[in-house]
């Protein structure tokens, strides 16, 4: 079984939290919003070296971000 983020989640948590998407994109060194929303919608993936700067700014593990966070070989 494959290991998929849970690209849901990283919305809905950011929308929980009043995250904007340009304040999502300045975290990850993007230089707007369109690109990020390009990764949270799925269209381009998240690189492995971004998801503990996500984990960050959304206050989660890891784990949380996976759909299948019981097969994730993640350390938190």
């Amino acid at each position: 079984m494959e290991n998929k983020l849970n690209l849901e989640f990283i919305k809905e948590r950011r929308l929980r939290l009043g995250f904007t998407l340009e304040e999502m994109a300045d975290e990850l060194g993007y230089k707007n919003a369109s690109t990020y929303f390009n990764y949270e919608k799925g269209v381009c993936d998240f690189k492995a070296n971004q998801l503990p700067i996500i984990c960050s700014k959304l206050n989660c593990t890891l784990n949380e971000l996976f759909l299948y966070p019981s097969f994730a070989k993640i350390a938190n």
